[in-house]
């Protein structure tokens, strides 16, 4: 049960995300499925509770100059990111969403996709779906990248 924790608690962070999660859940014995199974469940229920922190926390905090000048940073990257995106949406719709988070490289995981999807007004409901589903594309492209390694590194 503990070796379970690791790979969640790096799975809902959100500097490693996927990439840091199922490694984790495959060095610690997991399956390939279960360690997928349960990081990606973890990385996407995150995107809830960012919508909520986002919605109705956000604001109240904006009060405190410490959280202030660091939500300032941290939103200021994410509107870069949203301006990318936002072209996109307009070929796309949510499939660029789901693209952007599917890709697993830093700063294109769940917390900066749902960032975007709120700094954009977007549709809660539509922009869940989209980013759930390029949490799974991730997730399928982070296991099979760690299995490739794991083997690589057995041979050696």
């Amino acid at each position: 049960m503990m070796n379970v924790i690791l790979p969640i608690l790096l799975s809902i962070s959100p500097i490693s995300e996927l990439r840091g999660g199922i490694p984790a859940a495959l060095a610690s014995g997991f399956s390939p499925i279960a360690a997928f199974l349960i990081c990606v469940l973890a990385n996407a229920l995150v995107i809830l509770p960012i919508f909520f922190f986002l919605d109705y926390l956000h604001s109240h905090l904006l009060k405190l100059d410490f959280y202030r000048k660091i939500s300032e940073k941290i939103l200021g990257r994410a509107r870069k990111k949203a301006n990318k995106v936002e072209k996109g949406m307009n070929n796309y719709g949510y499939l660029a969403l789901c693209i952007f988070t599917a890709i697993p490289l830093p700063m294109t995981g769940a917390y900066t996709a749902t960032l975007i999807a709120w700094l954009l007004g977007l549709n809660k409901t539509k922009s869940f779906v989209s980013i759930a589903f390029g949490v799974l594309i991730a997730g399928i492209l982070v296991t099979l990248a760690s299995i490739g390694v794991m083997k690589v590194l057995a041979i050696s």
